[in-house]
């Protein structure tokens, strides 16, 4: 099963993608993961990437794309996420593209609908270890009182320093311009499953689970 994780920044695909990872044996395919993997990897491919990121370009849909071919031409465990990607109209054309080429298809794409004011007090509340990046809440799941990370005992907190209100509202304003038309799109598909995205971690997870069975 293929699937794409849709929602706005900080609606918490990456931890969903997770929990799929674990449960399904899926691959996540996240965009900026492949980039930074491919700058450092030394092949053709990742050359291109640590040239154009070098230069402080933005990476074309044409090498994303290529990244994502040569992920899929692997083993593909139990299917894939695709997160963050795609953004627009032109992105979501090449994917369908892609995976026809490769005898595969898109199944489900999940948009994980939130509140913009709930997402933004969640989000400057968010801070994650600097030893194993667990990720912590101020609200929801405080760093622990002996100021060590529960998974690692790590003392160091990170904060984004793009976790702030402004940045954020930014951020979700790109987002709704650049990527609301594929709302319609995979709509019209008929591939769309919409689920509310602020629920506690399991909540959302058994959500996830009901919109792919």
């Amino acid at each position: 099963m293929n699937i794409i994780l849709l929602g706005p920044p900080g609606a918490g695909k990456g931890t969903q993608a997770q929990i799929l990872v674990e449960k399904r044996g899926m691959i996540q395919l996240s965009t900026g993961d492949m980039l930074r993997e491919a700058k450092d990897s030394g092949t053709e491919m990742g050359k291109v990437v640590a040239e154009v990121m070098a230069r402080g370009d933005l990476v074309t849909d044409e090498i994303v794309i290529g990244l994502i071919r040569e992920k899929i031409q692997g083993d593909n465990g139990g299917g894939f996420i695709f997160d963050g990607f795609p953004r627009t109209l032109a992105q979501a054309d090449a994917l369908a593209d892609l995976l026809e080429e490769q005898g595969q298809t898109l199944d489900v794409v999940v948009e994980m609908q939130v509140d913009d004011d709930a997402l933004v007090e969640r989000i400057t509340a968010r801070s994650t270890c600097g030893g194993c990046g667990a990720v912590y809440n101020d609200i929801t799941k405080p760093w622990p009182e002996d100021g060590k990370c529960a998974n690692c005992g790590s003392t160091e907190v990170k904060r984004r320093a793009d976790d702030n209100e402004e940045s954020l509202r930014n951020r979700l304003m790109e987002y709704y311009k650049k990527t609301s038309p594929l709302i319609g799109y995979y709509y019209a598909k008929g591939q769309l499953k919409t689920i509310d995205g602020l629920g506690e971690i399991d909540e959302v997870s058994g959500a996830i689970e009901g919109a792919l069975a």
